[in-house]
């Protein structure tokens, strides 16, 4: 069973709103066992409307619109719909209600263009809208199913909860499609496919599997499709087990351990250990990373940006002639930040990085994208050289996973044995 979504905006083309409508509903469109053929965003304009509904009922089975369905003059989506399915727009009394109590609870005015959301197309069957006034609109032609949705997101959602994946799990025979998600951090994804490629080959054939790649991390997605629930159910806990096993240096978590951060937070909750921060060219990025994640008050008593050179003297003591004979980028003045911030903040752990983001190189013998990151520890301190790149934003959001990555791997080797470089 295939689906095409369909996205109707001027907004959405250029680029004045990012469309997360459709990610959401392809997410939940492929939880019921509907795959999406094609996502198209269109202007809303009539003719582009109608092309893009012959495309797709010639190649799906279920067509998802999204936008267009306001009471203003640009809003052509209902119009068309109409037209395309040779009805008519009526009054629809229990729509008009509704509207008016939505009216009167935030002591709106009700006027003449507002009675408009109240007129539909007869042959559909209406989505009642809690949350709005424009209403969801299901269509029926032979076997194809066009539903219509309002493009305000939680709008949307409301109606794709309540009616739409409740309708069309009704309407078809879907397969069930079961998805595990485990996340890895430290080795590209290369590397991640040349290790797992027996494994992978040797996968049955209801079994998928998916390589996620961002910076810093690669998540795999294994996914089970077919008829039969617990044949998909057994087979997913047997592989993912194969799985772990094969990649039990790299794995962080799996479903909801979705960040670096969240790990880090339960391995120093679980152990009572604490951590500071001394950021220079990750300014403030891995504590905002860290806080996002709840319980961080727990193990992170704090921290410093110490992106200018007097504060790396001042307030992490840096001497002076260690940042005139090596400069800030460089491996001593990493070192001796992670160090005098762990004393200063009395920590078990401590992060420092400094490196050049770019564009410039400013007062530095390194090149744009060179980071060095230190790991102050109980039992020492770890300083690693990176070359991150660019852009900026790559530079820093690399520099910020690969210190998460170096702490975790510290944490637990510190629980284990001596540190070693």
């Amino acid at each position: 069973m295939q689906a095409e979504i369909i996205t109707i905006g001027d907004e959405i083309l250029i680029g004045q709103i990012v469309d997360t409508n459709s990610q959401w509903l392809g997410q939940r469109l492929n939880q019921i066992g509907i795959s999406v053929y094609q996502i198209t965003s269109i202007q809303d304009e009539k003719s582009h409307i109608i092309k893009a509904l012959d495309e797709a009922m010639a190649n799906v089975d279920i067509i998802i619109l999204t936008g267009g369905l306001g009471p203003t003059k640009d809003d052509l989506t209902k119009l068309t719909l109409a037209e395309y399915f040779q009805d008519t727009l009526v009054r629809n009394a229990d729509i008009e209600i509704h509207i008016k109590k939505l009216f009167a609870r935030i002591k709106y005015r009700y006027t003449a263009m507002d009675m408009e959301q109240a007129m539909l197309p007869s042959k559909a069957k209406i989505l009642r809208n809690d949350l709005g006034t424009a209403s969801g609109m299901w269509f029926e032609h032979g076997s194809k199913v066009i539903v219509s949705l309002p493009g305000v997101p939680n709008e949307m959602k409301g109606l794709m909860k309540s009616w739409v994946l409740p309708g069309l799990q009704s309407a078809f025979q879907l397969p069930y499609v079961l998805h595990r998600t485990i996340h890895t951090f430290g080795m590209g994804e290369s590397r991640v496919a040349h290790r797992l490629e027996q494994w992978e080959d040797a996968l049955p054939d209801y079994l998928k599997l998916a390589y996620l790649p961002s910076y810093g991390r690669v998540r795999l997605r294994l996914s089970a499709r077919g008829e039969n629930l617990e044949r998909l159910e057994a087979g997913l806990k047997s592989e993912i087990s194969r799985l772990k096993e094969l990649i039990e240096d790299i794995y962080v978590g799996e479903e909801d351990e979705t960040s670096l951060a969240l790990s880090v937070n339960r391995l120093l909750r679980a152990r009572q250990q604490t951590l500071s921060l001394a950021e220079s060219c990750t300014g403030g990025d891995i504590s905002k990373k860290l806080t996002t994640e709840p319980g961080a008050s727990q193990f992170l008593k704090g921290g410093v940006v110490a992106y200018n050179a007097e504060i790396k003297k001042k307030f992490l003591h840096v001497p002076a002639a260690m940042i005139k004979k090596f400069t800030v980028v460089s491996a001593e003045v990493a070192r001796e930040m992670a160090l005098q911030c762990q004393k200063r903040f009395e920590t078990d752990y401590a992060i420092a990085t400094t490196g050049n983001a770019g564009p410039t190189i400013d007062d530095t013998d390194k090149t744009v994208g060179v980071v060095f990151i230190a790991i102050a520890s109980p039992k020492g301190v770890l300083v690693k050289e990176f070359f991150f790149g660019k852009p900026r934003e790559k530079v820093i959001e690399r520099a910020s996973l690969k210190a998460l990555e170096l702490l975790r791997k510290e944490i637990l080797k510190n629980n284990k044995n001596s540190l070693s470089d």
